[in-house]
């Protein structure tokens, strides 16, 4: 098939990694290490913000930059091995390569963590570019000429759309496929599975 020159950014967390089983874990041992409760089941059901986000229910305003440091310190024994890659993430980034294009991954995750996850699970994008969320996406996605960004929340919808993006959605993590097209998605993917067939539509009709 002919090639059409595009990039293609990714959001991570329930878009191509399932982290919720090492975020858990993590969680549970930065619980047990300050004697603080953290409902980990929970938390795991609202990944996308910012960390801090999630840490402001938990912890004093004062201790968020602290406790912060210290999950990403303890991240990498807890989180990386327990989290497998959400069904179709590497046929997707490989179907990016397969029409000439560059696969970049764009997310509000510790970049050295992001890049351990991915490193684990042997997917290689082109770019790993983390702690950027929402519409503070769009500026990665603009340095690396993305025109589509994929990604599972509704903050991923809208910093694609910041970025004048093509904003592909897939409801596989805690927002559903009517609330992601509320947001402004061009197109809601039932998962991963179905991006390669719509990728090479889209590259026909632009080539």
């Amino acid at each position: 098939m002919a090639t059409y020159p595009l990039t293609v950014g990714f959001d991570l967390d329930m878009t191509l990694i399932d982290s919720r089983p090492g975020i858990r874990a993590a969680y549970q041992a930065l619980s047990a290490e300050t004697g603080t409760y953290i409902d980990a089941d929970l938390a795991v059901t609202r990944l996308g913000p910012p960390l801090e986000l999630e840490l402001a229910h938990w912890f004093p305003a004062a201790h968020i930059q602290e406790m912060g440091d210290r999950y990403r310190a303890i991240y990498p024994e807890y989180a990386i091995t327990p989290s497998p890659a959400m069904t179709g993430a590497r046929e997707a980034v490989a179907a990016v390569r397969a029409v000439g294009g560059r696969a970049v991954v764009v997310t509000a995750k510790h970049e050295r963590n992001a890049k351990l996850h991915l490193a684990h699970l042997g997917i290689e994008p082109d770019a790993v570019i983390g702690r950027l969320w929402a519409e503070a996406k769009a500026e990665a996605l603009r340095e690396h000429g993305a025109s589509v960004y994929v990604g599972d929340h509704t903050g991923d919808v809208r910093g694609a759309r910041a970025a004048d993006a093509f904003s592909v959605a897939v409801p596989t993590g805690p927002c559903g496929a009517d609330a992601l097209r509320e947001a402004g998605a061009d197109v809601v993917l039932a998962d991963l599975t179905a991006f390669p067939a719509w990728l090479n539509a889209y590259c026909a009709e632009r080539a």
